[in-house]
């Protein structure tokens, strides 16, 4: 059995905890019974030795599989990873999700997407990654009572993703302590008008004014200043073209879109002037998560 969960953007600028899409670069987990429990990486944290003994995924399997067998079963998993680790591109949500999808078929119990999602909140609180890692595409997202509630637009091809992944990791935990305890009211009311401006501009495919709608005062700036050289990637995205430049999550992956006849130039801009970042051009990702039985 094999499940799949792709890479996922976050907030999008000044939808903090609340705007995600995913793209087409995806983590998957191989497994079956086995007389003996074994962990086998490769790719992303295959040199990590503590990823095999201390893995969040099989916390999390093992939790979910005993609940709903309530038995104990030996499984050999083969974990093939291509999202970056700590460069947020939702490299955790992707372990959430899978492991809550994993334990359910193992046991041999189908369930929705949607449910599968609201497993996953418990364990990752904001739901602007783990929805479109589920989900696929672009989502909207909140929380109300211990639920999820989201809608989703499917993204078109003539559109793509470029990251920026820089040789450095940023702490989720850490770039929060860096956020202002409260807010101003004029600085919320921005923030809420260019998340709406977002959503719309989103919906309706018109990826002009995403400059405009993307701009934000909540947490972009006071995270970029860990990794400064984030204000030049940006830069440089927008005077090549970019319809939209932000921090990825709490970073330190700068997300931008941009036309597909603009993507190459746009990266290969960003690559020369970063040589020891990792520059990729992406798909989006519309399926989310996907269970191979």
């Amino acid at each position: 059995m094999t499940i799949s969960v792709p890479a996922t953007s976050a907030n999008l600028g000044p939808g903090f905890d609340s705007l995600g899409l995913a793209v087409d670069l995806r983590n998957r987990v191989e497994f079956h019974p086995s007389n003996f429990f074994s962990v086998s990486i490769k790719g992303e944290g295959e040199n990590n030795p503590r990823l095999k003994g201390n893995n969040l995924f099989v916390s999390i399997f093992n939790e979910h599989y005993n609940r709903l067998t309530r038995k104990r079963q030996n499984f050999k998993f083969t974990f093939y990873n291509k999202i970056p680790m700590s460069r947020g591109l939702g490299s955790s949500s992707a372990v959430i999700v899978s492991a809550v999808a994993s334990a359910h078929e193992a046991a041999g119990i189908r369930v929705s997407k949607r449910r599968i999602l609201n497993h996953a909140l418990v364990y990752e609180l904001h739901p602007d990654n783990i929805t479109p890692a589920v989900m696929g595409g672009f989502n909207a997202a909140t929380v109300e009572k211990g639920k999820v509630f989201s809608q989703k637009k499917h993204l078109p091809d003539y559109i793509k993703a470029i990251v920026v992944i820089p040789n450095k990791p940023m702490s989720t935990a850490k770039a929060r302590t860096l956020l202002p305890k409260s807010y101003s009211k004029e600085n919320a009311v921005y923030n809420l008008s260019h998340t709406a401006l977002s959503v719309a501009a989103f919906f309706n495919e018109d990826w002009e004014i995403l400059k405009l709608a993307s701009q934000d005062r909540f947490h972009q700036k006071a995270r970029m200043k860990i990794l400064p050289e984030l204000f030049s990637v940006q830069k440089i995205a927008y005077e090549s073209g970019a319809l939209m430049s932000t921090l990825s999550g709490s970073g330190s992956t700068f997300f931008s879109m941009a036309y597909d006849e603009d993507s190459a130039m746009i990266a290969n801009k960003l690559t020369q002037k970063f040589p020891d970042f990792t520059v990729k051009v992406l798909n989006f990702d519309n399926d989310g998560l996907i269970i191979e039985r």
